[in-house]
């Protein structure tokens, strides 16, 4: 099977026919076949089955056209490995049955190796990529994301409890991210053994820090990362919210591809994060509720914004709503495909 590259080409800033687009959540929530196959198992049991996490990753590749395949699973799942007892509850997110309090909390947390963080997705990444039409993604949580749950005990809109003990207790949180991105390096190394073509890590939260802060505290993990998948030949891909005070310091841990969200125009955050990397994005979700209209000058503005320049992959600023509509997704996909018509 001869796979399409759009996505890989433009990832690594090479000239491409048009611009590439894949969609944050694209696997599930909006899909109705997805949600025909939740009222039967939830998200941990469809990743325990190979054949049905395919079946759920590829959904969006068939009934949408995307040009990359996003891996059906959760940044969660390897911190059970770790020792922590989490539920993803529908509706909220990741729930801790005991949140982390104390040194003595990070001190218990184990880091097996990299095929043992999430057997189960490392097992499904290969039959994904056999199946696969487009380059797989695979991804992992970024360290501030993964501990902010781990401390806060569920999703927040503060991150008060996570920031307080980042202060109160400096040497424990940097243990705690140094567990995490161990761990993460290993995952993201054993999904790419298994066939990934690309990585994305998913450190959402760190908006929520200050410039001072992430460049002291996290940005050295971060760095991290990046540096050990450095010679592993895929792509990599950097992703965050509420990122334009930080977008300097983003780059300079390594990605090859700087993900945008709509805060921030795509040519300014382009500027800033140098031309000689690739960006991602970055049309705000919401957008996708409203009229066909809107949606394609949407699509149109960010084009525009991009203006032709080798190393852009269309997507959104952040995940699919589930309340899209399936409609608007095809008119965006077929938007980004048509490219900006000359008199628009």
């Amino acid at each position: 099977m001869t796979k399409s590259t759009l996505f890989l080409r433009a990832c690594r800033r090479e000239p491409v026919e048009r611009t590439p687009i894949w969609l944050m959540r694209q696997a599930g929530r909006s899909l109705p076949e997805y949600r025909a196959l939740r009222e039967r198992w939830s998200l941990e049991q469809i990743v325990a089955q190979p054949e049905l996490c395919a079946e759920v990753t590829l959904q969006p590749v068939r009934r949408l056209g995307v040009d990359a395949a996003v891996m059906f699973a959760d940044i969660m799942l390897p911190l059970r490995s770790m020792g922590v007892d989490f539920e993803l509850v529908d509706s909220i997110g990741p729930v801790m049955a005991n949140p982390i309090r104390s040194a003595a909390d990070v001190e218990a947390l184990r880091t097996p190796p990299g095929p043992e963080a999430a057997p189960q997705v490392v097992e499904a990444v290969g039959l994904v990529c056999e199946q696969s039409p487009v380059p797989v993604i695979c991804f992992a949580g970024g360290p501030f994301t993964l501990a902010s749950y781990l401390i806060e005990g569920r999703p927040s809109r503060t991150f008060a409890i996570t920031k307080e003990f980042m202060y109160r207790e400096p040497d424990a949180f940097a243990l705690l991210l140094d567990k995490l991105s161990r761990v993460t390096i290993g995952y993201l190394q054993a999904q790419v053994a298994s066939g990934a073509q690309a990585l994305q890590l998913f450190d959402s939260w760190i908006g929520a820090l200050s410039p001072v802060d992430y460049e002291a505290r996290v940005l050295p993990f971060t760095r991290r990362i990046f540096e050990a998948t450095r010679t592993l030949g895929v792509p990599r891909i950097h992703f965050g919210t509420s990122t334009a005070g930080l977008l300097e310091l983003i780059t300079s841990a390594g990605p090859d591809v700087v993900s945008l969200d709509w805060r921030i125009g795509l040519d300014e955050g382009w500027r800033r994060v140098g031309h000689d990397r690739g960006v991602q994005g970055n049309l705000d979700p919401a957008v996708l509720l409203g009229p066909r209209a809107g949606v394609v000058e949407g699509a149109r503005h960010v084009l525009r914004e991009a203006s032709g320049r080798p190393g852009h992959v269309f997507n959104l600023g952040h995940g699919v709503l589930p309340s899209t509509p399936i409609d608007n997704l095809l008119v965006l996909v077929d938007t980004v495909r048509e490219g900006v018509p000359a008199h628009a």
